[in-house]
């Protein structure tokens, strides 16, 4: 007791003191060295180690793509994070993605470090510029801001457990500021586009759990938290943030996180959980860790029984969708079209999503082709455009400031089972007897839904039964894929 006390003074006091410097070339200075964790590189390395050594983890057989650590002095969450890097160590990573809180600097959006690297007393590690320069400028919330890491310690201290556990490898530093939902969203299908089937790439995300509440309280708030990020259940966290009855200084990492995996098809587990009492003694005012692993995933589905679309093709089929759509609210006649190309002519079902200012226009598909492809995107664009029955018909001047997305898809097959679905990987069909309800799989990107949510709203909103009917054996469940591509995408 009268030893952990010492301890905590003198990181307090360590506290009080500042230090922070970019250095030379981009090269950023560490922030909290001596402070969150000794400056001494043998101490460093031997605490660390030590963490490591002694974690007890189960075996995992299948790749772990992502990694919840805490990043709270190393007195107070190092053995925590110890169980996240032990679960990786035997991992064959190239690139590692921290995602981390702003605790200093306030700003809307998401800031990657560009170029350089971060440099620790275990030395530099340089950073994966061919990466970063595919986030920053996703949109204009992606952005290079330096002040979000001029005092941040939420990114730094995950490095030197990276450097005791991995060789060879560069870092993406990303810190998340106050990011909305659909920031969130837009940076986890970023992650995934850009990751696509690479193995060699980790995510780490940066979080601590509940601050400064009793022991009891604190574990029971940790517990319902854990317990919704097991679940991927990224609406409930982000929900539970901000009314206040779940907390992490990460909640907006962690929820792109869980996006994330559900369009990935990960699971997740918690490995361990421990707040600072357990190493003060002192139950009054405790600060929640944990470390958890995603781990699994599927392989990207492509259509069945068609080759792949080229980036051509998708240019294509966006045009085609664009000019019927210009054409029917012009002139209200039917686009004219032939196209050659063999692909474009196999029947495959397709819908069209039109978008305006960045909300839904209408949207309309067939879920099997009856002709070839090219018409199928054509009939469906004047469909979404005319007959969508949520909105009237567009008018001219709509046609300034809409988007428009194609969807192509897979055959439908059975689904025995619900669990055989993969958020933002399958879209589904559910029907009993003539009432029938689609959605897409963007869907639950775009909605950051459940699987009950999905299918609950699927059954009560578009198939117009009880919202709980994808329970009943008797209720018919279809899953397929879709090839999802916009006008900006195929630029």
């Amino acid at each position: 007791m009268r030893y952990a006390q010492k301890i905590i003074v003198l990181f307090l006091g360590l506290m009080m003191m500042t230090r922070f410097s970019f250095g030379e070339s981009n090269i950023k200075e560490p922030n909290v060295s001596g402070r969150f964790y000794d400056a001494d590189p043998k101490r460093l390395s031997a605490l660390v180690d030590h963490f490591v050594i002694d974690a007890s983890i189960p075996q995992i057989k299948d790749p772990i793509e992502m990694i919840i650590a805490p990043h709270a002095g190393y007195i107070y969450s190092g053995a925590v994070a110890g169980h996240s890097f032990k679960a990786v160590r035997e991992g064959q990573y190239k690139t590692v993605v921290i995602i981390a809180p702003s605790h200093f600097y306030g700003f809307d959006g998401v800031s990657v470090w560009k170029e350089g690297g971060f440099k620790t007393p275990l030395g530099t590690v340089s950073v994966d510029t061919e990466f970063t320069n595919k986030l920053i400028g996703v949109n204009e919330k992606f952005t290079f801001d330096p002040k979000a890491f001029e005092q941040e310690h939420s990114l730094e201290v995950e490095i030197p457990f990276l450097q005791r556990t991995f060789k060879v490898f560069k870092i993406v530093p990303v810190i998340m500021g106050q990011a909305n939902y659909e920031t969130c969203a837009t940076l986890a299908g970023k992650l995934k586009e850009v990751i696509a089937d690479q193995t060699d790439v980790l995510i780490v995300i940066s979080t601590d759990l509940s601050h400064y509440h009793d022991d009891k309280f604190a574990r029971a708030m940790d517990r319902r938290t854990l317990e919704a990020v097991a679940s991927l259940d990224s609406k409930k966290v982000w929900q539970g943030c901000r009314a206040g009855t779940m907390e992490m200084c990460g909640c907006v990492p962690v929820t792109a996180a869980m996006i994330y995996a559900n369009l990935k098809g990960l699971s997740a587990q918690v490995l361990k959980y421990a707040n600072s009492g357990d190493v003060t003694d002192d139950k009054s005012r405790v600060v929640g860790y944990s470390s958890v692993i995603f781990y699994g995933g599927t392989q990207e589905i492509k259509v069945e029984g068609a080759a792949p679309l080229s980036k051509q093709q998708k240019q294509k089929l966006t045009q085609i969708a664009r000019s019927t759509i210009e054409e029917i609210v012009r002139t209200g006649k039917i686009f004219k079209v032939t196209e050659n190309d063999p692909r474009l002519q196999e029947h495959e079902g397709a819908f069209v999503t039109i978008h305006r200012r960045g909300h839904l226009r209408g949207c309309i598909g067939h879920i099997i082709g009856g002709q070839p492809l090219y018409l199928t995107v054509r009939d469906m664009a004047v469909a979404a455009a005319t007959e969508d029955p949520r909105f009237p018909a567009m008018s001219k001047e709509e046609l300034a400031d809409m988007d428009v997305e194609v969807s192509v898809l897979s055959k439908p097959r059975v689904a025995k089972d619900v669990n055989e679905i993969v958020m933002g990987v399958h879209g589904v069909i559910i029907g009993r007897g003539a009432q029938r309800g689609l959605f897409l799989p963007q869907v639950a990107t775009e909605t950051g839904w459940s699987r009950e949510e999905f299918l609950s709203e699927l059954c009560g909103q578009k198939a117009g039964l009880p919202r709980d009917c994808w329970k009943d054996p008797k209720t018919h469940i279809e899953i397929f894929t879709a090839d999802v591509f916009s006008e900006k995408d195929v630029k």
